[in-house]
């Protein structure tokens, strides 16, 4: 693992590289953004450094970014002081310039500039998608694929599905995403409620045409499943080849679990998935 920072446009911005422990000369990559609600969350996190270890592991190259994060607020928490942030876009166009670091600099890693993906869990999901949009609009390196772990992508949580409806009434108090819960992250993250509009924010109920193949995989037990269901909706109505899958018995933030069989089998998903993504429009 090689711990770096690198030039972005609010600053450096701490990163690290997982080389896959692999034979070949070039390795499928990800560039990967941690889960926390914008507002928490680092580099040492296991849904970071435990995520990163194991499909290097399995011969895929990880960048994760530690990107900066949202304000915490009496919105947000009691549990704990208040404490200053910054708003969107600042984390977007983080992800964004990693990836483009990423690309440049993919021989130096033995990564296969092809094969280059970008994802991330929860609110780094949301990130990952709309760096997707970002990179998609402004031309140049564009990622092989996506991959989004139980992402919020939407700026008001859809409505769930008789299924979910069932499984999200008796989970606990402390374990539910409230719509309301929801709209307060969203909006601590942006700041401005215009911004809730904005593709690059949420890119949930957007224009979504022209996104790579995209991989989402929902918590089983998952309020937050609605947006992750919706959006793979979305991708399929959009012309993007999607996939996506449910993990049997997990909680939303199951990768952050190591100790949980579900991470296992969803680790074993999402290197399956980056090892077999191909250059976009091929």
């Amino acid at each position: 693992m090689d711990s770096l920072t690198i030039p972005g446009p609010h600053g450096a911005i701490p990163i690290r590289v997982y080389r896959a422990a692999a034979d070949s000369e070039l390795n499928p990559a990800l560039v990967w953004a941690h889960g926390g609600g914008f507002a928490w969350g680092d580099l040492v996190m296991p849904e970071a450094h435990w995520v990163s270890q194991e499909l290097a592991a399995r011969g895929i190259t990880v960048v994760s970014v530690d990107y900066r994060l949202a304000p915490v607020s009496a919105a947000l928490t009691v549990s704990e002081p208040a404490r200053d942030g910054v708003l969107f876009p600042v984390a977007s166009e983080e992800v964004a310039a990693a990836f483009r670091w990423a690309t440049e600099h993919a021989a130096e890693y033995g990564i296969d500039a092809d094969r280059l993906s970008l994802g991330g869990a929860s609110a780094g999901g949301d990130l990952a998608a709309g760096v997707s949009l970002r990179l998609r609009d402004a031309g140049g390196p564009r990622p092989a694929s996506l991959l989004l772990a139980y992402p919020l992508v939407h700026s008001v949580l859809p409505p769930p599905a008789a299924e979910l409806a069932q499984k999200i009434a008796v989970l606990p108090a402390d374990a539910r995403f409230e719509p309301d819960d929801v709209r307060a992250m969203n909006l601590n993250y942006v700041g401005d409620p215009a911004e809730l509009d904005n593709p690059y924010a949420f890119p949930g109920g957007h224009d979504l045409a022209g996104l790579p193949p995209t991989f989402v995989l929902n918590s089983e037990h998952d309020s937050l499943r609605a947006s992750g269901q919706a959006f793979a909706a979305e991708l399929a109505l959009a012309g993007v080849d999607v996939t996506v899958r449910r993990e049997p018995g997990t909680r939303h933030g199951h990768l952050n679990e190591p100790e949980n069989p579900g991470a296992h089998a969803s680790i074993r998903r999402m290197a399956a998935w980056l090892k077999g993504s191909t250059p976009l429009g091929s």
